[in-house]
């Protein structure tokens, strides 16, 4: 257990110290006024409108860093500080977010993969770890049998999330690659506003990386202590 306390703890330092320089970035950037005077609201309309999508709402949502696509009701949910704000970061995530709604208008294939995990990774995520515990648990009160069996079962579950986590990736790259041409070839922004939603999206990006490599971390370590017999 000593091992997988280290790790985990590693993975929360690196993910505490992305998530405050995500915080510090956009606090950054959020003082970097458009010169076109759009708000994020703006931003993201136009975006949709520019790739002929007209059946996709944008709409104020409350919180910080609230900011998501609905693939279900198709709306971009912005926050009320990206919705209503006129800066770089504002216009960074709300071109992101309109770059999922994109993504789904052309059925980009690791989105339609990451939606159909959704239901799944929504109800095994919260119990494999627990499953997994509780499997070794019996499996060392008992010998192996149905408690091995229970924590594979646990292995399982936590195995979707993981591959959630990992498909996530190349879904939020592109998102962040489909906003930054687009504000880049429209002229959306200036050169500094747009090195400033740059970098904003890139460390956005990275606390996704920390997640993945979390989760793989997660999984590999209880894969050893049930296929190794729960030993230490």
């Amino acid at each position: 257990m000593l091992v997988y306390y280290i790790l985990l703890g590693g993975i929360t330092l690196i993910s505490w110290l992305v998530s405050s320089t995500l915080k510090r970035k956009f606090a950054k950037y959020s003082k970097v006024h458009l010169h076109n005077g759009m708000s994020g609201a703006e931003i993201a309309e136009k975006m949709l409108s520019d790739h002929g999508i007209m059946d996709v709402e944008v709409v104020s949502t409350s919180g910080r860093l609230t900011d998501h696509y609905n693939p279900k009701n198709k709306t971009v949910n912005l926050s009320e500080a990206v919705y209503n704000q006129r800066n770089a970061a504002a216009a960074a995530v709300a071109a992101h977010e309109c770059g999922h709604a994109v993504q789904h208008a052309k059925a980009y294939q690791w989105l339609t993969m990451r939606s159909a995990l959704v239901p799944i990774v929504s109800v095994t995520s919260g119990m494999s770890t627990w499953i997994v515990f509780g499997g070794l648990m019996l499996g060392a009160a008992a010998g192996l049998g149905l408690g091995y069996w229970v924590a594979v079962a646990g292995l399982v579950m936590m195995g979707f999330a993981t591959l959630f986590s990992f498909i996530t990736l190349p879904v939020e790259y592109d998102a962040s690659h489909r906003a930054l041409a687009w504000l880049k070839n429209k002229n959306m922004v200036s050169k500094d506003e747009y090195k400033g939603s740059e970098d904003a999206l890139k460390w956005a990006a990275r606390t996704y990386l920390v997640a993945a490599v979390g989760s793989l971390a997660t999984l590999v370590y209880w894969g050893f202590r049930v296929f190794a017999g729960g030993r230490d």
